[in-house]
């Protein structure tokens, strides 16, 4: 189930890229082993290295606007964000280290010199974090921009130049579910700085530069290709990132991911690692959502964003065919918040989004970014398949709130009769009393019959009904008694279509469930 109003879980496999001052021991052995090889490589022939593109032009023109982020965290937000961020350790410094860390350590000190990136040992009296990024400049006047996730507990900014000149930094402001924030610093004279590109040109396959601070090496440049757009890691409710296989570790957060015209395609963001190092697939914020939300802070410090005011949930293939639609697309709404846009411009429960300002709803996750991106106010065309139809609606954008609430539950609820419990399918169905309602956390604007049973072998079982669900329409008819929703599911059962549609409602929040049962129940 996905939400307009409310951000989705987030994947514990996606690791975001974090302000990286320090590798385990396998990532920073992944890091380090081209080394150990790279002087026993065959060289290419002559002709084969003619073909091969040379970047040194392109770093030269963008390098200098490209900058290491230094935060100092504050010590009592340190471990939340731990926690917050799924636990990586190493991402700061002051953490302890692996054996392979200090064999490095040792190493380095031997020669005299200090390994770039390496902490020092962890004092036990340390109250705050030190914590690296990346970023790049996007105005001669000192605006920056970098990731959300590494200033969010700063107590202290720096950014520091590609020739080691630092500067103190003031976040402007933060936006946390798209994972951006913009920072300012104050310069005697006008700053290299570097333009937008249009993602939405970006295609699979085009060459990309990846710029930024990994491993607290500052300055490192690594190539790939866009391997893949539109990707959803569940990280928040704006996700549609493009994937590079541009080398991405811990500490590129924030940099950016450049054409080979020297423009911003994206934002390095999130790596996908079992290990902690690169694997070759990493996420970059397209440049496309970026840069209008990066206005609003430079404007605002803070984003405002459209609000539809619905909730929805994926079309499968049997909720398609229950519902007669043509093919599997759109967004389902599952519910409609009380007084919200989409209330008043008539949009209901059981509708299917087509489309939205022009724009095609294929997959439900297309819907979140276009409305959020829809200013306040604006009338925004909306078609819906509803009974069998396409039908045209207008919509008043409204602002989405600080807290949006999925439902209201301002309608109170009757008793519930006491109607015997009824059996359909394999499912004992019981009415919605008082009691039962308490239980099963719904709220009192539902109408419906609880399941307090259910057969392993039901059908039904095995499209995830549970007990403690409550039935609130059968095939799109409200049901109100456990008679009432054993003959609609008998209906369904001996019908010629043997369709089956249940709108649920699961501890407050209702879902869609479809069964096709001509095919022996698989739903």
């Amino acid at each position: 189930m996905h939400s307009l109003i409310s951000p989705r879980p987030k994947a514990s496999a996606f690791r975001r890229v974090r302000a990286a001052a320090l590798a385990t021991g396998v990532g920073l052995s992944l890091a380090l082993a081209p080394m150990a090889w790279a002087d026993t490589a065959a060289p290419l022939g002559a002709g084969a290295a003619a073909q091969l593109p040379s970047f040194s032009p392109l770093v030269k023109k963008v390098l200098p606007a490209v900058v290491n982020i230094s935060v100092t965290e504050k010590p009592d937000t340190a471990a939340a964000d731990e926690q917050d961020m799924g636990g990586d350790q190493g991402d700061q410094q002051g953490m302890p280290s692996s054996p392979f860390d200090e064999f490095l350590r040792k190493f380095f000190e031997q020669q005299g010199q200090g390994f770039p990136g390496m902490p020092p040992r962890p004092s036990p009296h340390a109250e705050q974090r030190m914590a690296l990024g990346s970023g790049f400049i996007i105005d001669p006047a000192g605006y920056v921009v970098t990731n959300n996730h590494v200033v969010a507990n700063a107590d202290k900014v720096t950014v520091i130049f590609q020739d080691g000149t630092k500067h103190p930094a003031k976040v402007l402001g933060r936006d946390p579910k798209t994972d951006l924030a913009l920072l300012k610093i104050d310069a005697k004279e006008p700053l290299p700085y570097v333009s937008w590109g249009d993602s939405n040109a970006a295609q699979v396959g085009d060459w990309v530069l990846a710029v930024g601070n990994p491993f607290g090496l500052g300055g490192t440049v690594s190539s790939g290709i866009i391997s893949a757009r539109g990707r959803d890691i569940h990280s928040g409710p704006y996700d549609d990132y493009l994937q590079l296989d541009a080398a991405i570790n811990r500490g590129n957060s924030g940099g950016p991911t450049f054409n080979l015209n020297g423009q911003v395609v994206g934002i390095n963001t999130a790596i996908y690692s079992p290990n902690g190092g690169s694997v070759g697939i990493g996420f970059a914020i397209p440049a496309s959502l970026a840069k209008p939300v990066i206005e609003q802070l430079r404007e605002h410090g803070k984003v405002e964003r459209g609000w539809l005011g619905v909730q929805i949930q994926e079309v499968t293939p049997e909720i398609a065919k229950s519902l007669g639609l043509p093919k599997q697309e759109g967004a389902l709404i599952a519910d409609v918040t009380t007084g919200s846009p989409a209330a008043k411009a008539g949009l209901k429960q059981g509708d299917v989004i087509l489309s939205f300002n022009g724009h095609e709803v294929a997959k439900v996750r297309d819907l979140p970014i276009v409305v959020a991106q829809t200013p306040v106010g604006e009338k925004a065309k909306v078609a819906v398949f509803r009974d069998g139809k396409t039908e045209d609606l207008s919509v008043a954008i409204g602002k989405m709130p600080e807290n949006p609430q999925v439902a209201e539950n301002e309608r109170q609820g009757g008793q519930q009769s006491s109607d015997d419990s009824a059996t359909a399918l394999g499912v004992k169905l019981s009415p919605l009393t008082s009691e039962l309602r308490q239980r099963a956390g719904v709220p009192k604007s539902v109408k419906g019959v609880v399941v307090t049973g259910i057969e392993d072998s039901s059908p039904l079982a095995e499209i995830g009904i549970q007990p403690g669900d409550v039935i609130v329409q059968v095939n799109q008819q409200p049901v109100t008694t456990p008679h009432q929703a054993e003959t609609k599911l008998k209906e369904a059962q001996s019908g010629a279509n043997k369709n089956l549609l249940l709108l649920i409602n699961r501890h407050g929040t209702n879902q869609y469930l479809a069964l096709s049962m001509s095919k022996g129940g698989n739903g």
